[in-house]
């Protein structure tokens, strides 16, 4: 994806930008508006935490923002790409060029070493697999696991299987990654890990991560904090404490 630039003194040009973001589902006769009219904006280098209860579609919103759910209406806009105005085939192709994920539970093919599920999207991308598994054990080192390439998820800690996700959703070299409870299953020890390293993401590479969660450590992390209520984001504008 190509940088957006921002002139001197001007406000940053948000890489995400969700706007009237509506979405419904039904729970027996009712119709529920989980985001009612939603804005929501993500700029360069910005860690941004989403909270907010459960059920207050928090990642609803992320899901939405990275084209895995159609919102009922609003436009979600990728560095001003419009990605719900693309056919299926072309959002793929954009999101997996685009857009790094990291879920709760890793997502990681078991029957692949470790090299091979980050170096997975550029295959599937076209890339050739020797030149895609020298990138992935470029991202494996970088997040501590240059020894751990040929291992298989099994062989590998709940710890260690997070930051190989993490290291897949940098492969393509994405503007934004986003996260859905990445520590919801790790210790503590673990956690601080996967943290650590999405903020200095952040910090070093001019990444913006969105990261949606229910632990107030991790969201000590973020330079701000949207909190997610009544379908809509409060305290967009409210930086919350600089993390460590």
């Amino acid at each position: 994806m190509s940088e957006l630039r921002t002139e001197p003194g001007a406000a940053p040009t948000p890489v995400l930008q969700l706007t009237g973001v509506v979405k419904q589902y039904r729970a027996g006769d009712e119709q529920v508006r989980v985001l009612d009219g939603l804005d929501f904006a993500l700029c360069p280098g910005e860690f941004v935490t989403v909270t907010g209860p459960s059920g207050s579609g928090k990642s609803t919103l992320l899901h939405i923002a990275g084209g895995l759910d159609t919102p009922d209406e609003g436009t979600v806009a990728v560095a001003g790409t419009d990605i719900w105005s693309m056919s299926s085939g072309a959002r793929a192709a954009f999101r997996r060029r685009n857009l790094g994920f990291v879920f709760q539970f890793f997502n990681l093919v078991p029957t692949l070493s470790a090299v091979e599920n980050v170096s997975l999207p550029l295959v599937l991308d076209g890339m050739s697999a020797r030149t895609a598994d020298a990138r992935a054990l470029e991202l494996l080192r970088r997040v501590g696991l240059g020894d751990r390439a040929r291992h298989r998820p099994a062989e590998l800690s709940g710890g260690q299987m997070q930051r190989v996700a993490v290291a897949r959703a940098l492969v393509a070299q994405p503007s934004i990654i986003l996260a859905d409870e990445p520590t919801g299953n790790l210790d503590s020890h673990s956690s601080t890990a996967v943290l650590d390293l999405l903020r200095a993401l952040s910090d070093d590479d001019r990444t913006a991560v969105m990261l949606v969660t229910h632990d107030r450590t991790a969201a000590s992390y973020a330079s701000r904090e949207v909190h997610i209520g009544d379908g809509q984001a409060c305290g967009q504008g409210v930086p919350v404490a600089e993390a460590r």
